[in-house]
C-alpha cells in the first residue's frame, strides 16, 4: 500500500512539477539520486501523517471538483474546512539544480489552478457549462438567479454576470428591432429610403481629404505648406534672376524662368495643396535643385540682400495701390444705381406724365383720398413718420415693413420728401400702391422756399468753388489722386441736401409735437407705436448708442486737435446712430437746435472739425440732449459687419443696412438680404418687369 501510494505520488509530482534543467539530463546519476530522495519524501510524508495521506490523496484524485466533489466513500477525509486547511509539500528544483520545498493548502492552490483525476477518462472529467448554456439558461428562467445544482453553480463562475446580463439584453433589443421593422409595411420603407438618399445627396462634405472629420486629432493642420513653399521658390528663382542677368548669366536666368513658368503653372489658383496640380511636387522638387544651383553660381550676401529689400518696397507700393484701387471699385459700386432700379424709376416716370386710361383712374382716387387725408398730416395725435429719399423701392420697402407691423396702421402717417429728379417716381408708386389705411405724403424738396443758401449754411458751402474743387478736380492737394482723405466722404449723398434735411424737422413740420425720422435702408420688424410714449427726460433726441469701448466715440468722428472741438466735447463721449430717431420738435423749437447746426456748420466751412457728412455735425448739434434708447429697437450693422448676431437680428424692431452693402446691391450680404426682400412689392407689374430683365 505504501509502494503503491508513493507510485502514485511519484507519478503526480513527476506531472505536475517543475523538469529538471538541461544540466542535469545530461547527468544520469544525480537525476536517480534526485529521484530516490523525492520517494523517500513522498513515503515519510504518506506513512507519518495518515490525515494528510488522505488529503493528498483526495485533492490529486478529485482536485478540480472542490470541496462540493469528494467521494462519500473517503476513508479519513474530512470536513471540507479539513481539506482546504491541509497541508502540500511542493517540491521543485530551481535554475542552478537545487530542490525547493514549500506548503501551500488545497484551497490556495485550486484558486488559481485546475487539477485533473489523471486515473478517470477524459470524456468522464467534469466540464464546466459552456457560456451559451449559461444564456440559454438565463433566458429560460428570465433572471440570472436560478436553481442550478451545485455543480451547474460552480460552472457558472467562469462567467461574467455583468457581461452576461449585457449580452441577453442586446440579443433581446436585436428581436424586438426585428419585429419593427418586420412590422413596417412596403410605403413607410420606401419613404425611408428616399429620405435616407436625399440625406446622404444633399450632405455637404467641407472637410474633404480628412480621416475623420469629428476627430481633431485626424484634422491636417498644414494644409498649404506645399503651396507655400512653391510660392517661396518662385520669389528666390526671380531674385537669382535679376542676378543672373546683372553677372551675364544668360542660361541660369532661362533655366530660371523656365522654372517659375511651370511652378506657377502648377500652382494656378490653388489656395490649399489638395487644390494643386498633381506635378506640384515634381515642380518643387525640380525647383528646389535650380535653386541650389543658381546658389553655388550666383550667391552674394549683399546682393541677395539688396535685392530682397528692392522687391519688399516694390510690393509694399503694389499692395497699397491694390487696397486703394479696391477701396475705389467698392465706393464707386455703392453709388451707382443698379438697372433694375433705374428701370424702375423711369418706368414710374413715365406712367405719371404719360397718363393712360387706368393711370388717370388711380389720380383721380389718389386725389379724393389725399383730399380726405389732408388733416390727418397735421393732426398731434397720430404717429408721424419723416423720410427723406431719392430711391423709390428703399422707400416702399420702410413704409411697407412699418405698415405691415403696425397694430393700427390707419394712424400713421409717412411723410415722404425727394428731390425733383425723383419726384414722380415716387409720387407714382404711391398713387399706385398705396398702403391700405395709412397716410402717405409725397413732397419735392424744391418747393420749399425757405431754403435756400441765405439761410442754410450747407447749401452756400456746396455752391462754394473749394468745396467744387474738392470733389471735381484732381489735381487737388486733398483729391483721390493724393490719397489723403478717406474715399467714402466723397459719396455723392454728401453733396445732397436731402441728407442735410434732417437738420430742419420744425421747418418742415411747424404744426408737430413729435416725429420718427427713418433712414430709407432700414427695414421695420415690429409696432413702433411704444416709441411715442417713452419720456425723453427733456432731451431733444432719442437715439440709440453705438459706442463700444474706444469705438464710435466722440474722438472717433471729430478733431480734437483743434480747440474749438476739445474745449467743448469729452472724447470720451458715447456716440449714437442717425437711422430710427425719436426727436421732439416742442424741446427742439425751445433750444432752437437748428441754430445751433448752422452756427457749427458754419465754423467747419473748411473742414478741419470734421469731415464731410451728417453724423458729426449731429453729434455736436445734440451733444447732451439726446435719451438712450434700448438697443433692441435699433439694430445696426447689416450693410457692412456680416457677423451680426442673428438672434439680435431677429429681436430687434428696426434693422438698418448703414453701409456700402444695401440690399438693393449686388454688393449686399446674401444672408441679410431675406429680411429686407420679404417687404418688396412683387405684385408690382414695373418690379416684376424691371427684375425680371435682370435674370
Amino acid at each position: 500500500m505504501a509502494s503503491s501510494s508513493t507510485t502514485a505520488s511519484s507519478s503526480a509530482a513527476a506531472a505536475a512539477y517543475p523538469r529538471a534543467p538541461f544540466s542535469l539530463r545530461r547527468r544520469p546519476g544525480l537525476l536517480a539520486l534526485l529521484f530516490v530522495f523525492l520517494c523517500f519524501i513522498s513515503f515519510q510524508v504518506v506513512i507519518h501523517v495518515p490525515s494528510a495521506r488522505s488529503a493528498v490523496s483526495q485533492w490529486l484524485f478529485s482536485g478540480h471538483q472542490g470541496e462540493h466533489q469528494r467521494p462519500k466513500n473517503c476513508p479519513g477525509c474530512g470536513n471540507s474546512q479539513d481539506v482546504g486547511s491541509a497541508d502540500k509539500t511542493i517540491a521543485y528544483t530551481d535554475q542552478y539544480g537545487r530542490i525547493k520545498l514549500f506548503k501551500v493548502t488545497a484551497r490556495e492552490f485550486a484558486s488559481s489552478s485546475i487539477w485533473e483525476n489523471p486515473w478517470l477518462p477524459r470524456d468522464n472529467q467534469p466540464i464546466a457549462r459552456t457560456q451559451e448554456a449559461a444564456e440559454d439558461l438565463l433566458l429560460a428562467n428570465g433572471s440570472e438567479t436560478t436553481n442550478l445544482s451545485s455543480a451547474e453553480t460552480l460552472a457558472t463562475k467562469s462567467v461574467d454576470p455583468i457581461k452576461l446580463k449585457r449580452q441577453v439584453f442586446r440579443r433581446r433589443r436585436k428581436e424586438q428591432r426585428v419585429q419593427e421593422l418586420l412590422q413596417v409595411d412596403k410605403k413607410v420603407e420606401l419613404e425611408m429610403r428616399n429620405a435616407a438618399i436625399n440625406s446622404s445627396r444633399n450632405f455637404d462634405n467641407k472637410f474633404r481629404g480628412r480621416y475623420n472629420i469629428w476627430r481633431p486629432e485626424f484634422r491636417l493642420t498644414n494644409t498649404d505648406s506645399t503651396l507655400r513653399l512653391m510660392k517661396d521658390q518662385i520669389i528666390m528663382a526671380k531674385l537669382y534672376a535679376t542676378i543672373a542677368i546683372s553677372q551675364k548669366e544668360p542660361d541660369m536666368y532661362a533655366l530660371l524662368m523656365k522654372c517659375i513658368k511651370e511652378s506657377q503653372t502648377a500652382i494656378g489658383d490653388a489656395l490649399i495643396d489638395s487644390e494643386l496640380d498633381s506635378s506640384a511636387l515634381e515642380r518643387a522638387k525640380a525647383m528646389g535643385h535650380v535653386l541650389s544651383s543658381a546658389r553655388d553660381v550666383l550667391y552674394s550676401s549683399s546682393e541677395v540682400s539688396r535685392k530682397l529689400r528692392v522687391m519688399l518696397q516694390s510690393t509694399e507700393l503694389d499692395i497699397d495701390a491694390v487696397k486703394k484701387h479696391n477701396s475705389f471699385l467698392v465706393q464707386h459700386a455703392a453709388k451707382t444705381v443698379p438697372m433694375p432700379l433705374h428701370c424702375l424709376h423711369m418706368q414710374l416716370t413715365t406712367d405719371y406724365y404719360f397718363r393712360d386710361g387706368v393711370t388717370k383712374e388711380h389720380f383721380h382716387d389718389a386725389a379724393l383720398k389725399e383730399e380726405e387725408n389732408k388733416a390727418k398730416l397735421e393732426d398731434r395725435s397720430l404717429y408721424h413718420y419723416a423720410i427723406f429719399s431719392d430711391n423709390v423701392l428703399a422707400a416702399s420697402v420702410v413704409v411697407r415693413s412699418t405698415v405691415t407691423n403696425a397694430n393700427e396702421p390707419e394712424k400713421h402717417v409717412f411723410h415722404i420728401v425727394t428731390d425733383r429728379l425723383n419726384f414722380a417716381a415716387m409720387k407714382m408708386w404711391f398713387i399706385a400702391r398705396t398702403p391700405q389705411l395709412a397716410t402717405v405724403h409725397v413732397e419735392n424738396i424744391d418747393n420749399f422756399k425757405w431754403l435756400n443758401s441765405s439761410y442754410c449754411s450747407v447749401l452756400r458751402q456746396l455752391e462754394s468753388a473749394r468745396l467744387k474743387e474738392y470733389y471735381f478736380k484732381a489735381h487737388d492737394p486733398s483729391s483721390l489722386s493724393d490719397g489723403n482723405e478717406n474715399l467714402k466722404y466723397r459719396n455723392p449723398k454728401y453733396l445732397s441736401m436731402l441728407n442735410h434735411l434732417r437738420f430742419y424737422m420744425p421747418e418742415i413740420h411747424p404744426k408737430l409735437e413729435k416725429i420718427l425720422f427713418l433712414d430709407d435702408d432700414i427695414v421695420v420688424q415690429k409696432d413702433l407705436t411704444p416709441l411715442w410714449d417713452i419720456d425723453l427726460k427733456g432731451m431733444v433726441n432719442g437715439a440709440v448708442e453705438t459706442c463700444k469701448e474706444s469705438f464710435h466715440r466722440f474722438d472717433t468722428y471729430l478733431n480734437f486737435s483743434h480747440p474749438k472741438i476739445s474745449e467743448n466735447f469729452d472724447p470720451r463721449a458715447c456716440g449714437w446712430a442717425f437711422g430710427m430717431n425719436m426727436f421732439d420738435l416742442k424741446e427742439w423749437r425751445k433750444r432752437n437746435i437748428t441754430g445751433i447746426y448752422h452756427y457749427w456748420q458754419d465754423l467747419n466751412e473748411d473742414r478741419k472739425l470734421w469731415k464731410l457728412g451728417t453724423l458729426p455735425p449731429g453729434l455736436i448739434t445734440f451733444y447732451n440732449l439726446t435719451y438712450p434708447l434700448n438697443r433692441t429697437w435699433h439694430v445696426l450693422g447689416l450693410g457692412y459687419d456680416p457677423a451680426v448676431d442673428i438672434a439680435e437680428i431677429d429681436n430687434a424692431a428696426v434693422v438698418h443696412y448703414n453701409g456700402n452693402y444695401k440690399p438693393w446691391l449686388d454688393l449686399a450680404i446674401s444672408k441679410y438680404n431675406p429680411y429686407w426682400s420679404k417687404y418688396v412689392d412683387l405684385d408690382s407689374s414695373h418690379v416684376q418687369h424691371c427684375y425680371a430683365s435682370k435674370q
